[in-house]
C-alpha cells in the first residue's frame, strides 16, 4: 500500500513539473517599465516615478490588468540590484522599458526626455504612455 501511495505521489510530481516547464515556454510576452533611482530622493525624481506610475495606472490599466504590463521602481543602491547599473549602463535616475518574451529580456529603451518633460506634467505623461504603448506593441 505505502509503495503505491508512493508511486501516485512521483507521478503527480512528474506531471506537475512537466506542466511547469511547458507553461514557462510559453509564457506570455510582457513589458516591465522599471524607474531606477537612488536612496537620495529629490523632488524631481519623486515626480518622476509619480507621473510614471499615474500614466500606466491612467491609460494602461487594462495592460496591467492582463499581466502584459509591470511598473517596479528599483533603488539601484539596495543590495541585489547593483547590476540593473551595468546592464542597462545607469548614470541617473531614469525609466527604462523591459520587454520580455518567454522568461527573458529581448529588448530595452531609456524613456531619457523624463528629465526634459518633468517640469510638464501632461507631456510627461502622454510621452511615457506613447513610448510604452510602441513596446506593447511588439509583446503581442
Amino acid at each position: 500500500m505505502k509503495k503505491l501511495i508512493v508511486f501516485i505521489l512521483l507521478a503527480v510530481a512528474v506531471i506537475s513539473a512537466s506542466s511547469y516547464v511547458v507553461a514557462a515556454d510559453n509564457l506570455p510576452a510582457k513589458v516591465i517599465a522599471y524607474y531606477f533611482h537612488g536612496s537620495f530622493r529629490c523632488p524631481t525624481c519623486m515626480s518622476m516615478e509619480k507621473y510614471s506610475r499615474e500614466a500606466i495606472d491612467s491609460n494602461l490599466k487594462d495592460a496591467v490588468a492582463l499581466g502584459r504590463l509591470e511598473f517596479k521602481a528599483v533603488n539601484v543602491e539596495d543590495q541585489g540590484n547593483e547590476h540593473f547599473v551595468n546592464e542597462y549602463k545607469l548614470y541617473t535616475k531614469t525609466l527604462i522599458l523591459s520587454l520580455v518574451k518567454d522568461g527573458k529580456e529581448v529588448k530595452s529603451k531609456n524613456l531619457d526626455k523624463i528629465w526634459e518633460l518633468v517640469r510638464n506634467k501632461q507631456k510627461f505623461i502622454d510621452y511615457v504612455t506613447s513610448e510604452i504603448a510602441g513596446f506593447m506593441k511588439d509583446a503581442q
